[in-house]
């Protein structure tokens, strides 16, 4: 530990020191061997709340005597990243609270979190905005479903220098306009090709109506997509026509979302890019999840069962702070013994978009790699 972070431990700073702490430090506290918490001001208790799978979900901070500052120190390995808040309680009322003194968010559909950087970890360089990159562009494709019986608008990524004179790899993204809020992905595509890392490629970012009923396994999501999305892509698109040259992508649910499609439609869809998926299974008995897995558990008892050949190559990654971990962990082998090429990543993270983002890089580049060697205007 810092001689500071003893200092806290032992309550060996004064009132006085309080101010000149929170004026020149960085907060949380990181060292090597781990984190120091702090959060200012009065309370009757304050918890940290965070996202570890395997930890208790709500951690005491202990109060220094005689000031209103609160701390807690936890082991944290080199290279990690954990979201959290802090609880507070005053008054017999209990609130959730992004961190003040950390100026550093993260951003998911239900608000935002408090992130923490273990020592060791940065934001990949290729994931900020980079003026040399030229950008692609974002259109929309509005396309009548018959299976769904509603009208579908999506998101189309054209790459900078897009000629129709040229064909080009397809992606089609689950939870598409998240993985543009939350992941940066328009902005991921555009530096890894400018640096010639992928192919230039066309991404389709779609989004459910229904997320629960269109991505727990069931079979209209894949009609819908092989049957309806992709020809409408190929009558309007220049897109090259072997399915090596297609993927599918998805988060979560969206993952589950992808494998399923692909495993309906062998020879479809080449590549898949499966992140911290939801492959909530059971080998005897009932799964031990929540019920609304039960549709999953469904078609993965079932691809388990069959598991075919639903693509050549996968890139599957998985927060090792995810619940999931053990489930994603598990069907690797099952890839394999299929004769599917597998690459297979795991972070220290949780299950957040931060994460999915942070893998972008080895995923499309593995599956779409681009011309690294040389370059033609």
């Amino acid at each position: 530990m810092t001689r500071l972070t003893e200092r806290l431990k032992g309550g060996r700073i004064s009132a006085h020191d309080v101010d000149r702490l929170i004026r020149t430090s960085a907060f949380p506290l990181v060292e090597p061997a781990g984190v120091t918490f702090v959060w200012r001001g009065e309370a009757d208790a304050v918890r940290l709340r965070h996202w570890i799978f395997g930890l208790p979900a709500a951690q005491p901070l202990e109060r220094v005597p005689d000031t209103d500052l609160w701390h807690l120190f936890r082991e944290l390995p080199p290279g990690s990243r954990v979201e959290y808040k802090f609880e507070v309680v005053r008054g017999g009322e209990e609130r959730w609270v992004n961190d003040p003194l950390n100026p550093t968010v993260a951003h998911d559909p239900f608000g935002a979190n408090s992130v923490c950087s273990a020592f060791g970890y940065r934001r990949p360089g290729w994931t900020l905005p980079d003026a040399e990159a030229r950008p692609g562009s974002l259109d929309e494709l509005r396309l009548q479903s018959v299976v769904f019986g509603d009208e579908r608008s999506l998101k189309l990524y054209l790459p900078a220098r897009f000629r129709r004179s040229r064909r080009y790899p397809l992606l089609i993204v689950h939870d598409g306009s998240d993985f543009l809020r939350y992941a940066d992905l328009q902005t991921v595509l555009d530096n890894l090709i400018h640096r010639l890392e992928i192919a230039p490629l066309i991404a389709v970012l779609s989004d459910p109506i229904d997320r629960l009923g269109e991505y727990r396994g069931g079979a209209t999501h894949g009609t819908f997509l092989a049957e309806e999305l992709l020809p409408r892509l190929q009558q309007e698109l220049p897109l090259l026509e072997a399915p090596a040259a297609r993927g599918l992508m998805g988060a979560s649910l969206g993952a589950v979302a992808s494998l399923a499609t692909a495993w309906r439609y062998p020879g479809v869809f080449g590549n898949l890019l499966l992140q911290s998926g939801s492959f909530a299974f059971s080998d005897i008995g009932p799964h031990r999840r929540d019920p609304v897995f039960d549709p999953v558990a469904a078609f993965m008892n079932a691809y388990r069962a069959n598991p075919g050949h639903p693509a050549e190559r996968l890139y599957v990654s998985c927060g090792i702070y995810e619940s999931l971990i053990y489930e994603n962990r598990s069907m690797v082998p099952l890839f394999q013994d299929q004769g599917l090429q597998v690459r297979y990543e795991e972070a220290r993270d949780g299950h957040h978009w931060e994460n999915w983002r942070d893998r972008l890089q080895s995923a499309l580049s593995w599956l779409f790699p681009g011309p690294l060697w040389m370059v033609y205007e």
